[in-house]
């Protein structure tokens, strides 16, 4: 499964438009105005899912919830050339190349859940999502959008 993940141009939050391979809108994120990062997604216009950060954290951390039931925390590994973030959910580790553009998603046993390349010819930031199981598109597309609000913090 392919999801393209693209950043609204004119927006004052954080917002972003998901769309899969037919250009069909399957998700929408919305931020809200809080102390860190705070990102709703919806899908259908039903709210589906929450990424928050948690502030005042020596290393970036993000609660994940879906609906609103807590279900795990992603955390930023302290790195020397390549980034790295683990998931306390289901053990999954995401590591970028050195350029921070392209991720990849593994379980515990090294096999790939997504791979996750940074498209630069937009004005917004824009990813593309390679899921191998649809099942776990929701997770994938919190670690992107957990990815892309630390590099925001991170560079602004």
């Amino acid at each position: 499964m392919k999801l393209l993940f693209k950043q609204r141009l004119f927006s004052w939050l954080d917002s972003y438009d998901i769309y899969d391979e037919h250009e069909h809108t399957i998700y929408s994120v919305n931020g809200k105005l809080s102390f860190g990062h705070c990102l709703d997604i919806y899908q259908n216009d039903q709210k589906v899912g929450r990424l928050k950060e948690v502030v005042l954290t020596l290393k970036p951390q993000f609660e994940m919830f879906i609906q609103d039931e807590y279900v795990g925390c992603i955390k930023k590994q302290i790195t020397i050339f390549k980034p790295k973030f683990v998931l306390d959910c289901n053990d999954w580790t995401v590591e970028g190349n050195w350029l921070e553009w392209n991720y990849q998603i593994k379980d515990r046993h090294g096999v790939v859940i997504a791979d996750i390349s940074k498209d630069i010819y937009h004005l917004t930031d824009t990813y593309v999502l390679d899921i191998v199981k649809p099942e776990n598109a929701l997770y994938v597309l919190m670690i992107v959008l957990a990815i892309d609000a630390q590099k925001c913090s991170e560079y602004h």
